[in-house]
């Protein structure tokens, strides 16, 4: 409809100006005369000019009664600010200081086992006997001397209070008794050394050597004891983070076998930056209450080393590049015919698919989402949302 017009006006211009408008500049051309071709030539001009305003005119009246303007069509989202809350994400296993493999002290026959694999033990419990070759009767022995030497001071030191007997021999048996005290309390500690004990509250996972084999001191491996109280994951965070990642920072681990999540806190943070791959060591302590969570278990790590109460938030998608390096967007201004402006940003942290605005964008603003890439400065738009 709208080139009909068109051409109807064209016709009526032409038709206005005469008929004989060709026959005129053939003429004109026969002639050679300059000067009136010149003028001719203007005068086309203008005519040409006037056609090119009323079609102008026929477009504005035929958008506005149609009104459906042939405008870009573009969706927008309104920039509001929120909790933004960034993470670092890792990867580690979990880990625990109380799983051993204890070897005995003593050298001997491995006289008795007493736990099995499986086998919940306290701190202190007797795990397993080693023969002691005869050193606690030699033990029993030194005891009966010890008594003879107390005795013997007990008395002396008496009759040394009333001033009777020699200082030396008061010495003596002082001396004696004591050194006999001394070597008793070794052959103890050798005596106990033959006894195997739990060193803290936990679980036997293996029982290693075979009731009646000669075991070695600090070789043999006789049992694993493993605890499930202290447990923790070490990881190595990049020194970027040394100011935002400390001690008592929030961690939320997630252990995709278990299809388990837990909240817990960095417990300990290395004041040790390493020179090879310039990281420092974390350590996040595990909440293990069902005591589902085993040593060596894979678990991925969020530390929430950033957070910003009102944050502006905008898809990552509509942010372009200009030729200098800055980042812009097109935000819609205007209510009633809403135009394309350029607005240039500087951006922060970044989370899934959304960013962090730290300038260039208010609260309100109506950001230019899809079509962003296709608008141009000053546009008119068309909001289909």
């Amino acid at each position: 409809m709208r080139s009909i017009l068109k051409l109807i006006v064209l016709s009526l211009i032409i038709v206005s100006c005469g008929g004989n408008k060709n026959e005129s500049v053939d003429s004109l051309i026969a002639e050679g005369n300059i000067e009136a071709l010149k003028e001719k030539r203007s005068a086309l001009n203008e005519e040409q000019r006037t056609a090119a305003m009323q079609v102008k005119k026929i477009d504005s009246v035929l958008e506005l009664k149609s009104g459906n303007k042939n405008l870009p069509l573009v969706s927008t989202i309104v920039v509001k600010d929120t909790l933004f809350n960034h993470y670092l994400e890792l990867q580690g296993s979990v880990e625990t200081k109380q799983n051993i493999v204890i070897s005995p002290e003593f050298n001997g026959l491995l006289e008795r086992i007493y736990v099995k694999e499986g086998q919940r033990v306290n701190k202190g419990q007797l795990l397993a006997k080693i023969d002691d070759g005869g050193i606690s009767q030699q033990l029993a022995q030194m005891e009966t001397q010890l008594a003879l030497a107390k005795t013997t001071f007990e008395r002396r030191q008496r009759l040394w209070e009333q001033n009777i007997g020699s200082e030396i021999e008061y010495l003596q048996a002082k001396a004696q008794y004591e050194g006999q005290q001394n070597s008793v309390a070794q052959m103890r500690s050798q005596v106990g050394k033959t006894t195997i004990r739990a060193p803290f509250t936990g679980t036997i996972e293996d029982v290693i050597a075979e009731q009646g084999t000669v075991v070695a001191s600090g070789q043999t491996q006789i049992m694993r004891l493993v605890s499930l109280e202290d447990m923790y994951i070490e990881a190595e965070i990049p020194e970027d983070y040394l100011t935002s990642v400390s001690e008592n920072t929030p961690v939320t681990i997630n252990f995709p076998i278990l299809n388990k999540t837990v909240d817990s806190k960095v417990r300990q943070a290395s004041n040790y930056i390493s020179p090879t791959n310039r990281t420092f060591r974390i350590e996040v302590a595990v909440p293990n209450k069902d005591k589902s969570i085993k040593p060596n278990l894979t678990a991925r790590l969020k530390i929430n080393d950033y957070t910003s109460e009102k944050a502006l938030l905008i898809p990552l998608s509509v942010i372009s590049e200009n030729a200098d390096g800055e980042q812009y967007v097109y935000i819609a201004e205007g209510e009633d015919t809403p135009v394309a402006k350029r607005q240039i940003i500087e951006t922060g942290r970044s989370q899934g698919q959304n960013i962090e605005v730290l300038s260039g964008l208010s609260n309100g603003d109506f950001v230019i989402k899809e079509g962003a890439r296709t608008v141009k400065e000053g546009q008119e738009l068309q909001i289909k949302n």
